[in-house]
């Protein structure tokens, strides 16, 4: 998936990202996508292959990716309040600025993800692997 910027105008630009609220991609195919800006709202992504995908500034509010592969996958400054990634695999994964308020967690691997000025107050973490994440600047309860 790509981004289609429209232009409007003489000097004005409309960025058009992917519209896949809710949308069901259980166990998707996504290694590599480009789903910049995506909204996924709510988006059911179990188990999906998102390793090295590109979500920097997604929309993945209440999104299922449990146990979904996002290993080096750029979610810089994602919106992933309230969303499921129990058992997820987020090894060196790009999470500065993400707000993953109430996210659930549990179970997630987080080796070597940059979690830098992320917030992360009200999600669990309960069982999570964070050996070599940087939580430098994170917002926790």
């Amino acid at each position: 998936m790509e981004i289609r910027i429209k232009r409007t105008g003489r000097d004005d630009f409309v960025v058009e990202a992917p519209r896949l609220r809710e949308a069901y991609l259980h166990e998707a195919d996504l290694e590599g996508a480009d789903l910049r800006w995506a909204d996924l709202h709510g988006a059911d992504l179990r188990r999906a292959d998102l390793r090295a995908a590109d979500l920097r500034g997604a929309n993945l509010r209440w999104a299922d990716l449990e146990g979904a592969n996002l290993r080096r996958a750029d979610l810089e400054g994602a919106d992933l309040r309230w969303a499921n990634l129990r058992k997820a695999d987020l090894g060196g994964a790009n999470l500065r600025w993400a707000d993953l308020e109430g996210a659930h967690l549990t179970g997630a691997d987080l080796e070597g993800a940059d979690l830098r000025w992320a917030d992360l107050e009200g999600a669990d973490l309960h069982g999570a692997i964070l050996h070599g994440a940087n939580l430098t600047g994170a917002i926790r309860d």
